[in-house]
């Protein structure tokens, strides 16, 4: 089985169709949540309920009391050992949708079964009090194409589902499209208007690309509240828990042209958390211009992300293209106070891929903007060797420069937005493409040309400022190309003994003053 082909299958079953209600079931708790933030844009405040962050933040306190363990779901009966073409032939049935009656939201449950193992406790929140959504097979479809023998949903017991999905009116006027998923650990997508599934977000990293192998922290609980009338915006709440820690999440969302998620997280760590990545982000590269290593493949670049975009705390804009390396690669961003950070698919149109069915032109570009300070610290990328398109191998995170301290609670805030490109950019000249190969003069050298905007140009020319950290940079130059609207930096790169080496390069006014973000890339032997 395809990893991406089962991801894209089993986040796109039908739409359609209209609404149930919701179990009886209830608990009540007490509320003390406060807005997600300040602003114009803010989401509008919640009704006075008995339900909300503080709550969830207190059940994550108590749990990081406990040993942690590993929730596990036995599969049985019909969801037993199901492969690719049977999960996806199970659908949730439109209309038991727990949201019925909404005008603007309505939600999927998701069945376990295949490589979703890990149950999830769901419930709506409604007037304040949390209902329960027990496993209910009655409320799934199954393809009888793929279940001749019919199935068996009396003897399959509480499985628990393995996450949800939220619908909207996003791209077609009646048409209740999903804009976002949650399931397996702590992993979750959304798309914008126009754009289809591509990466992912995450609600935590836990040493990611240590030598000592990664923690997945697990969702284990999530509270939909159930939106107001003519709100355009909905509220969920989730409980995570791993080994090393236990948190609190509030996800404020807004699908449109821009979908926001404003993300508020109550960390209370088991351990003291060393190697963390707070708002991860995770995609895949496998081959551009710039970065192919000998793939054999009609298209010109198979990638749902090509750059990490960064906004430093002193206000420097960096642009990293993505690489195809054959080991293992990390890279840090020291920072402080980072203004923004981000996975972006800047190439947009369908001749960047030349792919009718994975199109990798509409995929979405994710930002991370805090809400509070962060202090110092680093964006961490980490690149993994692929060989096909089937798997993410992209993570970038921020990652505190102390450990977060076991015993205590840590509260962070972020703005996460999906949209073909971030929006609010800085006036400098951006990088359009950035293309390598053989250099044509020397066996030893590696031709590089990096196109930036020439739209900031029309005066005068800037100057170059190309740096690497070994080898040598040798014939840099400066060319416009009016009719394509880039201003053409070319050089050449002679490695020598280097194995590695990490380019800059940035353009500037002849006094010195940035004129466009610094290029960043990294090569290896």
């Amino acid at each position: 089985m395809k990893r991406r082909q089962f991801l894209n299958a089993a986040t796109a079953l039908a739409a359609g169709g209209s609404l149930a209600a919701i179990p009886a079931q209830a608990q009540t708790l007490t509320d003390q949540a406060t807005p997600a933030g300040a602003g114009d844009d803010d989401p509008p405040p919640a009704e006075s309920t008995a339900f909300g962050f503080e709550e969830v933040a207190s059940l994550a306190a108590e749990r990081a009391t406990r040993v942690y363990e590993q929730p596990v779901s036995e599969q049985v009966g019909s969801f037993a050992d199901l492969n690719y073409d049977q999960y996806r032939a199970i659908r949730f049935r439109r209309d038991r949708d727990p949201l019925a009656g909404n005008p603007l939201f309505g939600m999927d449950l998701l069945p376990p079964g295949s490589i979703f193992y890990e149950p999830v406790n769901i419930s709506v929140v409604r007037d304040g009090v949390p209902y329960p959504i027990r496993f209910d097979p009655s409320m799934l479809e199954f393809d009888p194409s793929q279940f001749p023998d019919g199935v068996d949903i009396q003897t399959v017991g509480d499985m628990g589902w393995s996450g949800f999905r939220m619908r909207t009116i996003l791209n077609r006027p009646g048409v209740m499209d999903e804009f976002l998923v949650f399931q397996g650990a702590t992993y979750f997508r959304a798309v914008a208007r126009g754009t289809i599934y591509g990466l992912s977000a995450r609600g935590l990293a836990i040493k990611t690309g240590s030598p000592d192998g990664e923690e997945f922290p697990l969702f284990t609980d999530f509270w939909i509240q159930e939106p107001a009338d003519g709100s355009e915006w909905v509220r969920i709440y989730a409980l995570l828990d791993s080994k090393s820690v236990a948190g609190a999440y509030q996800f404020d969302i807004n699908p449109g042209a821009v979908s926001m998620v404003r993300t508020r997280v109550a960390l209370f760590p088991r351990v003291d958390l060393q190697n963390t990545g707070l708002a991860p982000l995770t995609s895949m590269f496998w081959f551009s211009p710039a970065s192919r290593r000998e793939v054999d493949d009609y298209r010109p670049a198979v990638h749902d992300s090509d750059g990490v975009q960064m906004h430093t705390g002193a206000g420097q804009a960096l642009w990293r293209t993505l690489g195809a390396h054959k080991t293992l690669q990390m890279s840090s961003f020291v920072d402080n106070n980072p203004r923004g950070f981000g996975l972006i698919q800047r190439n947009r149109d369908f001749a960047d891929y030349e792919d009718p069915e994975a199109l990798y032109h509409l995929r979405p570009s994710a930002w991370i903007q805090p809400e509070d300070n962060w202090g110092e610290g680093e964006v961490r990328l980490v690149e993994i060797p692929v060989e096909n398109e089937f798997n993410d191998n992209i993570v970038t995170c921020w990652v505190p420069k102390e450990p977060l301290a076991r015993d205590r609670r840590h509260d962070f805030r972020y703005r996460l937005s999906f949209a073909p490109l971030p929006a609010n950019d800085l006036p400098l000249a951006k990088v359009v493409q950035a293309r390598t190969g053989q250099s044509i003069n020397s066996q030893a050298a590696r031709s590089i040309i990096v196109d930036f905007d020439l739209s900031l140009f029309s005066d005068a020319l800037p100057e170059s400022r190309v740096t690497t950290s070994a080898g040598n940079i040798v014939h840099a130059y400066l060319k416009p190309l009016p009719q394509q609207g880039v201003l053409r930096l070319a050089l050449e790169f002679e490695p020598g003994d280097a194995t590695l080496a990490d380019l800059q390069a940035l353009l500037t006014s002849p006094d010195g003053v940035a004129q466009s973000e610094t290029w960043l890339a990294r090569w290896t032997a």
